[in-house]
């Protein structure tokens, strides 16, 4: 996800320009962090208090000079227009947000108006179109069943949420002015892995093969997330 990210970044902007990056939902910062020691000027935007006190815990630990190029907020990604002025950014992520937006279409085109000309959309999302492949694969037939012609489904946390579909999503980046320029499928081979499971000593293959088929049909189809980029005209 990370390098997929850093490809579409150096593929649109001058390399060793510093970007000005909008992370809403940025969660505990991860991201933030990465994309600021990386020399980017970055603002993260989050709703929970816990992730931002994380966050804020997080950069405190950096070097003064990465922590000047941080900016956290404590919002509402649907807010945006509140906190920042239009065209204010050259990169916008909005990563494992929109399945609990249970009408997203507003929240993308806020994000939207908050690029500059020929700025980046990252949009990460549970696709849609595979919501039975994980209980297919867990051997949870019922399960698996229940998940065709839906985009309802039960997270990790317990949480009742909703998936995207790659049709209506690169319709919605079209209407908004900020069309798909390309997309990846995410967590193809790893999906049932648990959340602490240990890194593998073939690690690197693993990650080699993940990217591989992200790119690759029919493989990135049957992904468990969809991360779309698109550009602002």
């Amino acid at each position: 996800m990370a390098r997929q990210l850093d490809e579409q970044i150096a593929g649109r902007f001058p390399v060793g320009q510093r970007l000005r990056v909008l992370d809403v939902g940025m969660g505990q910062g991860t991201q933030a962090l990465r994309l600021a020691r990386a020399g980017h000027k970055v603002t993260g935007l989050e709703q929970d208090p816990k992730m931002v006190a994380t966050a804020r815990e997080a950069l405190a630990a950096e070097p003064e000079g990465i922590r000047s190029r941080v900016r956290l907020f404590e919002g509402d990604g649907r807010e945006t227009g509140v906190h920042f002025l239009p065209g204010s950014f050259d990169v916008v992520l909005c990563h494992g947000v929109l399945m609990y937006v249970e009408e997203p279409d507003a929240l993308v085109a806020g994000l939207a108006r908050m690029l500059a000309p020929g700025g980046l959309l990252s949009l990460l999302v549970r696709n849609g179109d595979a919501l039975a492949m994980r209980a297919g694969l867990a051997g949870d037939w019922p399960g698996a069943l229940a998940a065709f012609g839906t985009s309802a489904y039960t997270n990790r946390l317990g949480l009742d949420v909703r998936a995207d579909r790659l049709d209506t999503l690169t319709g919605t980046l079209a209407g908004i002015g900020a069309p798909l320029h390309t997309w990846y499928g995410v967590r193809i081979f790893t999906d049932l892995a648990a959340d602490d499971a240990p890194v593998p000593d073939d690690v690197e293959a693993l990650l080699a093969a993940e990217e591989r088929a992200g790119r690759t049909d029919p493989y990135r189809g049957v992904a468990a997330l969809l991360h779309l980029c698109g550009v602002r005209g």
